[in-house]
C-alpha cells in the first residue's frame, strides 16, 4: 500500500486509536491510549506505532519491553493492535509489525511475544504469516 506513514504513537492519536478499537471489537471499552502513549514515548525501550494515511490514523500497534523474568532475557510484548475495517487486508498490520520488529531487532531484543485468543482465527493467521509460533509459555489466568 502506498503513502502509508508508520510513526511513533503519540497522545494526540488516542481518540483515533479508540475509534479503531470500537470499530473492530464488540463491546470494546475505552482504553486510556493517551496515558499509554505518553509513557511509551518517553521510554526509549518500548515501541508503539500508528499507521497514517493522508493525516488519518488507520492502524496502531502497542508494545512494551520486559527486562527478564521466568528465565527470559529482554523480550518485547505486543499488547494490542487494530486496523480500521476499511483498511483491513491491505497490509497495514504487516507494515506495523515489520517496523516494530525492525525497531526491536536494532535494540537487541531477542524475542517478541503476544497473546491471542484461541478462537481468533484471523489474528492467529496474521501472526503466523509474520513468523510467530506457539511459545514455550502457557498463559495462566485468575479471575477476580
Amino acid at each position: 500500500m502506498q503513502n502509508v506513514l508508520i510513526r511513533a504513537a503519540v497522545p494526540a492519536d488516542a481518540d483515533a486509536m479508540n475509534r479503531i478499537l470500537s470499530d473492530v471489537e464488540r463491546d470494546s471499552q475505552r482504553v486510556d491510549f493517551e496515558r499509554i502513549t505518553s509513557g511509551r514515548s518517553s521510554n526509549k525501550k518500548d515501541a508503539s506505532l500508528v499507521a497514517e494515511i493522508e493525516g488519518e490514523v488507520v492502524g496502531f500497534m502497542i508494545s512494551y519491553v520486559f527486562d527478564g523474568g521466568f528465565g527470559l532475557e529482554r523480550s518485547a510484548w505486543i499488547a494490542t493492535l487494530g486496523v480500521s475495517p476499511s483498511y483491513m487486508g491491505k497490509g497495514i498490520g504487516t507494515l506495523l509489525a515489520e517496523k516494530l520488529i525492525s525497531i526491536y531487532r536494532r535494540r537487541s531484543v531477542k524475542h517478541v511475544f503476544t497473546a491471542v485468543r484461541w478462537d481468533s482465527v484471523d489474528l492467529l493467521s496474521f501472526f503466523k504469516t509474520l513468523g510467530f509460533y506457539r511459545s514455550d509459555f502457557i498463559n495462566l489466568e485468575k479471575k477476580l
